[in-house]
This record gives structure tokens, C-alpha cells and sequence, in this order.
């Protein structure tokens, strides 16, 4: 990902980074974390091990979120929440002019690729949701594995203690990455979304509690109608937080509505399991989007 494909577009009023390359079908990427986050500072940089392959086949599109990267943060306190998240990721595709887009989401950027799908069946061929217990069935153990995370937080080396601690192998954990994290978290924007989801509350308030309302909302529209997509469950067999029995969960809820949903797992990853075998999992997204091409 080189600054010659970075990009800036208006979204509804809200300045919105992006990264740009390749030509054919249109692949979205969106990240995974929240604004503010004190354990990592996540960006659309974390695609940064796949997107110039990804190009290679597909016209490759991967956003900040809203209040995340260089994306400007939510515009009213009342807007720290996932459903003004996926209404920005929303509209990012349709500022760029985009249809038929095939979503790919990573953890709770899989939250907002699902409603994506759900809400707007008519900007998305395919979904492709990756280790997230934010919609998968049940609790992640987030709490449990980062309950020692050490301080002063989002510092260079909690951040990469908490990317590591998120891993199988933390090789994928490089330099770049974590100078990118650890410079994004420092932006005062970012420290501006801190003091509010952490410091005023907001993260137990208004965002845990509107997120575990639309959770249920979310999972009973698949529970009931199915995606209505193609859709592809990318899982990491050793991811700590979402589990794999989370990720099993979810695949028989996708199962019963949606005669076209796969899985994929992952052998020694962890979350990121997308990072920690980039050739991998290029290779299963491309194979499940010709699938789709070809019907």
C-alpha cells in the first residue's frame, strides 16, 4: 500500500481515507477495531499485506473506518456507535459510485460488511466476513487474553504486545505496521475518540449497549432470511479471541438460510489470520469470487 494510491473522499460530510488499485471486480476491504480503542489503533494499513497481490486480480478499494486511520472521527457523540459505522461504510460505496462490490470484513469490520449486506443488497455481490466474534454468536475472550495489557497504553510496544497476543506467530507483527498504528494513535483525533469511549464512558453508555441490541437484531435477520449473498466465513483455527467454536456457531447460522455460504479455516493463525498467511487467504478469496462469477 504506497502513498500513490491513497485517496480522500467526501462521505456524507466526513472526510474519508481510502486506498485504491487494480481494475476488475470491485473488492472492499474494511478493517477491523473501533474508534477509540486504547489496545490498538487499527487502519486500513492492516490490509497491508494483501492489497498489491489482491490488485493483481481485482479493483481493490480498503477504507478507514469511521473516527479510525485518517477517516475524520464520528461528527455527535451520539454517533459512537456500529450502526453510524456501517451507515459511513455504506455510503463510502455509494460517494465512489460502487455496485456489486464483493465485502470483505475483518473482526468488527465483518459486523459492518454482514449489515452491509443485509441493509443494502443492492451494492453487494458477495460477503466475506474474518474472525469476529462482534457477529459471530456468544462472548470473545478479549477480556481475558488482554487483561494484563501493559501500560501506558497504545504505546509502540503495548500496541505490539496486544497484535502479538492476538497471534499464532507474531512475525506478521512487522516495523511498518506498528510505526503506522503507533502514529495514527497519537493523532489528536484519535486521542479525542479515547477520552470519549474511555474516559466519558461512551464505550459502556451508548456503544456495548446499542451494539449488543443490533447484534441480536442482526442475527435474528439471518436467523430468519439468511445473508441472501454468496457468502465466504474466513476463520483462524488458533485465534484467541474469537473462537473457533464461535466461528462454527456462525457458519451453521449462515448454513441454514443461505445455500451458498463456505468456510474457510486457517491453520496456525490467529486473528489476523489474513496477515499471518496473506498468500492464503488471497488465494481462497480469489477462487470464492470466481466461484461467484461463475455461479
Amino acid at each position: 500500500m504506497q502513498t500513490a494510491d491513497e485517496r480522500f473522499v467526501d462521505v456524507d460530510g466526513i472526510r474519508t481515507r481510502y486506498f485504491e488499485k487494480g481494475a476488475g471486480e470491485n473488492v472492499v476491504l474494511i478493517h477491523g477495531g473501533v474508534f477509540g480503542s486504547n489496545d490498538a489503533a487499527d487502519c486500513s494499513v492492516d490490509w497491508a499485506l494483501n492489497f498489491d497481490a489482491l490488485a493483481q486480480w481485482f479493483h481493490v478499494y480498503a477504507l478507514d473506518k469511521l473516527g479510525q486511520g485518517l477517516t475524520d472521527n464520528p461528527p455527535t457523540d451520539a454517533d459512537y456507535t456500529m450502526a453510524a459505522t456501517t451507515r459511513h461504510a455504506i455510503g463510502f460505496v455509494e460517494a465512489l459510485g460502487l455496485g456489486g462490490v464483493h465485502v470483505v470484513g475483518h473482526s468488527r469490520g465483518a459486523y459492518v460488511a454482514a449489515r452491509m449486506t443485509l441493509e443494502r443488497p443492492d451494492l453487494v455481490r458477495s460477503c466475506i466476513p474474518v474472525d469476529t466474534n462482534t457477529l459471530a454468536p456468544g462472548f470473545g475472550r478479549n477480556h481475558i487474553v488482554f487483561a494484563d495489557t501493559p501500560e501506558p497504553r497504545l504505546s509502540r510496544e503495548s500496541q505490539r504486545w496486544v497484535l502479538e497476543r492476538y497471534s499464532y506467530n507474531g512475525a506478521h507483527v512487522t516495523d511498518d505496521w506498528l510505526d503506522v498504528v503507533t502514529e495514527m494513535a497519537q493523532l489528536p483525533k484519535y486521542q479525542e475518540s479515547v477520552e470519549k469511549m474511555i474516559t466519558q464512558g461512551l464505550r459502556k453508555s451508548l456503544f456495548l449497549t446499542r451494539h449488543s441490541i443490533e447484534k441480536d437484531e442482526t442475527l435474528g435477520w439471518i436467523r430468519e432470511r439468511g445473508m441472501g449473498k454468496p457468502t465466504l466465513l474466513v476463520w483462524g483455527y488458533n485465534d484467541p479471541t474469537a473462537t473457533l467454536a464461535q466461528g462454527m456457531r456462525l457458519f451453521e447460522l449462515l448454513c441454514m438460510r443461505e445455500r451458498r455460504s463456505r468456510m474457510h479455516i486457517i491453520n496456525e493463525a490467529g486473528h489476523f489470520s489474513f496477515r499471518e498467511h496473506p498468500k492464503e487467504f488471497n488465494e481462497v478469496l480469489r477462487g470464492f469470487i470466481a466461484s461467484v462469477l461463475s455461479g
